[in-house]
């Protein structure tokens, strides 16, 4: 089983914006198609959709990572032959990162382009997804950076879901759960006991600080809270605080520019931590630009998710992703993309001729875990009543290292740990 997806991949779109796409409630039946099953001739291509926020106020190429992952992935399937002989035909829709520019995008791509499904859809505002719902179309291998992966049929997050999904709110009554496996890892392997968690003055920032504080403290750390102005931010003060307070980890609830900021006041005070825990949406080759000027905190940076290294090139199915990268700069989210691209063509393989919605969708939701070559942590999808009060979850790791890169921390598939499942509300 893999975890639930950590917050801090989930939230960052959240805290930047104060927004989150949670769609319309409508009852259930709202989102069954009665249109008989869609198939796709086999005379023609396999259109897919791919929506990303491309553009955002977040920043160029932000959400760009899993949708060029995705377009890869197909570019190599097509010089392949494609599916059964039959090309992908990929279309791509920037919707902006707003939810005006997101119901264009699912208008464009299901009622214009007739997309058969979409895959690695990575929306800083998912608004029409109650559309895609209500039309039937999968939407495969998606980053669930809002909740409505666990809210609505037909969409089928990277990391999965236990949630019903029925379209009237997200999890369970407008309740979703997170483990504490992150935090777990850091106590059993790395030995901290204290953990700081810095956090913007901004309503969406310190709801993720809270939730963050409440993980740790589930797990028995002593927990130093940090707040900074968002306009005006005094990264010394909290470096100087972390400091005086010995803290081993140091979590954010900040964007990448604040990331840097805060590592460049700590190495100007002398902080040295155990780990500054980031993200998988910085999993990236940036780090040297992106934190040039604070080198100890750089080499102190961690990662954690739920998807093999993209550095692991000795893995046969990550060799072939950076192969097929060649030249680029590569992200965790770009190969997150190709194996949403790999879920969906596996999918589709499985129909043989008869290639429907419902064919793919039978596929992503039997009850084998997917893994996509082992790129994965293993996914699945189900429909608990309840949500667990525990659960054995297992994560990625790795961490930032000068001349190497980022370097992976244990198998992902050992590091796991029987951990309770904490409440939240989106």
């Amino acid at each position: 089983m893999r975890p639930r997806p950590a917050a801090e991949a989930l939230l960052l779109a959240a805290l930047l914006t104060g927004s989150a796409a949670c769609g319309s409630r409508l009852p259930e039946s709202a989102f069954e198609s009665s249109a008989p099953p869609v198939r796709s001739s086999a005379a023609q291509p396999i259109r897919i959709g791919i929506i990303s926020s491309a553009t955002s106020p977040v920043g160029g190429a932000a959400f760009s990572g899993p949708g060029d992952g995705a377009k890869a992935y197909f570019d190599a399937l097509n010089a392949k032959g494609g599916i059964d002989g039959r090309r992908i035909e990929v279309i791509t829709c920037d919707d902006g990162g707003s939810g005006v520019g997101n119901n264009e995008c699912v208008h464009k791509l299901l009622d214009e382009k007739k997309v058969f499904a979409l895959v690695a859809t990575t929306a800083l505002d998912y608004a029409g997804a109650p559309l895609v719902a209500k039309a039937g179309v999968p939407d495969i291998g998606g980053q669930p950076i809002g909740p409505a992966y666990d809210t609505y049929p037909h969409l089928y997050g990277i990391y999965g879901s236990l949630a019903p999904r029925t379209g009237d709110a997200p999890g369970w009554h407008g309740t979703l759960y997170g483990g504490t496996e992150v935090y777990r890892y850091f106590k059993s392997t790395q030995g901290a006991r204290t953990a700081a968690v810095v956090s913007y003055n901004q309503a969406s920032s310190a709801a993720y600080a809270r939730l963050i504080t409440q993980g740790l403290k589930a797990e028995g750390y002593r927990v130093v809270t940090e707040q900074v102005d968002f306009a005006l931010p005094n990264f010394r003060a909290v470096a100087a605080d972390l400091q005086q307070q010995g803290a081993d980890l140091v979590f954010d609830a900040m964007d990448t520019h604040g990331n840097a900021q805060l590592c460049e006041a700590m190495d100007a005070v002398g902080v040295h931590v155990t780990a500054k825990v980031t993200n998988v949406q910085n999993w990236d080759s940036s780090v040297p630009k992106d934190f040039k000027n604070a080198p100890s905190c750089r080499n102190a940076l961690w990662v954690t998710g739920s998807s093999r290294n993209y550095e692991d090139a000795d893995q046969p199915a990550v060799r072939e992703f950076r192969e097929a990268m060649k030249g680029r700069q590569l992200s965790q989210w770009q190969l997150e993309g190709w194996a949403a691209a790999m879920w969906f063509t596996d999918a589709a393989r499985s129909c043989t001729a008869d290639l429907t919605r419902d064919c793919v969708e039978r596929f992503v939701n039997r009850p084998e875990p997917y893994t996509a070559r082992g790129l994965l942590l293993p996914v699945v999808f189900e429909k608990l009543a309840e949500p667990p009060k525990t659960r054995h979850t297992c994560l990625s790791v790795a961490r930032w290292q000068d001349g190497k890169g980022w370097v992976t921390e244990g198998d992902m598939t050992k590091n796991c740990f029987t951990v309770p499942q904490l409440p939240y509300r989106p």
